[in-house]
């Protein structure tokens, strides 16, 4: 059971950490219903610095992915 809660960890850490490095920097981004909620959030959203905080967080996430990886690959008991 703890390692499958350890590949749930795995995959979706990889996977925020995919969506958050490559998504606000694509066309999508800046189209949404959120970002035109009010001219300051607008801002905001569109800055660089805020995408790239986002983009530095899913490098961070892809970071505990492997990590992870590596953790489960390195305590899995021989079979």
């Amino acid at each position: 059971m703890q390692k499958f809660g350890s590949v749930l960890l795995i995959l979706f850490s990889f996977e925020i950490g995919i969506f958050l490095l490559v998504f606000p920097w694509l066309q999508a981004w800046e189209v949404n219903s959120f970002a035109i909620t009010s001219p300051w959030v607008h801002t905001i959203w569109i800055n660089p610095y805020f995408r790239g905080a986002l983009s530095g967080l899913g490098a961070v996430n892809l970071y505990i992915s492997l990590a992870e990886i590596g953790r489960l690959r390195r305590f899995a008991s021989p079979e």
